[in-house]
C-alpha cells in the first residue's frame, strides 16, 4: 500500500521533495520502477543521451540535497539512492554509447528492472534478463547499499536466474572479493530476507 502511494505521488511531487517524504525502501523502490520505465520510453524514443543528462542533473540534485541539514534517517536514505542513481546514470550512459535501440536488447534486459504489475494483484516486479520474480516487501531497515560493479551485475544476473528457477545459489571464489556482501545486497535490491551464518 505504502509502495503504491508512494508511486503515485512520485509523479505529483518534485523528486527532492518526495525523497523525504517516503520511507528508505519505498524511496528506493519506486525509484528503480520510475528509472526503468523512464529509461524504456528513452530507449523507445532515441532519447538515451537526454536521459543521461537528466539522470545527472537528479543525482546532482540529491548530492545538493545531502550537503544540506538532514536527519539520521534521511542522510542513511540518501545515500542509498546516491549511489543507486550513480550506477543507473552509467548504464544510461554506456547504453547510448552501445547504441541500444530495442528494448529487447541483452545491454538494457541484462539490467535489473522494476515494473508495477497491476494486472498481477498490484505488486512489482524485478526483472533481469528472462527471470522475473515478485519484489518481496521484507523489510529490512534503512541500510546502505553496495557500490554496483560489472562483477556484481554478473553475479546478479546469477542469482536471478537461479531464484526464477525457484533454486538457490552458491558464489564461489577467494576470502574477502565480496561474495557475500553481493547476495545481501541483491537480496536487499529484491527485498527478501538473507540469513548469513558460518558453518
Amino acid at each position: 500500500d505504502n509502495t503504491w502511494r508512494g508511486y503515485k505521488a512520485y509523479a505529483e511531487t518534485a523528486r527532492t521533495n518526495w525523497i523525504l517524504s517516503w520511507p528508505g525502501q519505498v524511496v528506493l523502490c519506486v525509484s528503480q520502477m520510475f528509472w526503468t520505465k523512464e529509461v524504456e520510453e528513452a530507449i523507445r524514443y532515441s532519447r538515451l543521451l537526454e536521459y543521461g543528462e537528466q539522470c545527472t542533473k537528479q543525482l546532482a540534485d540529491i548530492v545538493n540535497k545531502v550537503r544540506g541539514k538532514l536527519t539520521k534517517l534521511e542522510r542513511k536514505t540518501l545515500s542509498a539512492l546516491v549511489v543507486i542513481d550513480v550506477h543507473a546514470r552509467d548504464v544510461v550512459v554506456e547504453l547510448a554509447q552501445l547504441g541500444v535501440s530495442d528494448e529487447s536488447d541483452f545491454d538494457w534486459s541484462s539490467q535489473l528492472r522494476y515494473v508495477w504489475a497491476g494486472d498481477k494483484g498490484n505488486v512489482v516486479l524485478v526483472r533481469m534478463i528472462n527471470a522475473q520474480i515478485f519484489y518481496g516487501y521484507e523489510y529490512l531497515g534503512n541500510s546502505s547499499r553496495l557500490v554496483i560493479t560489472p562483477l556484481t551485475d554478473r553475479c546478479y544476473r546469477t542469482l536471478m536466474g537461479a531464484l526464477h528457477l525457484q533454486l538457490g545459489g552458491a558464489p564461489e571464489g577467494p576470502a574477502g572479493t565480496g561474495k557475500t556482501e553481493t547476495t545481501k545486497d541483491l537480496a536487499k535490491a529484491i527485498a527478501m530476507q538473507c540469513v548469513v551464518f558460518n558453518c
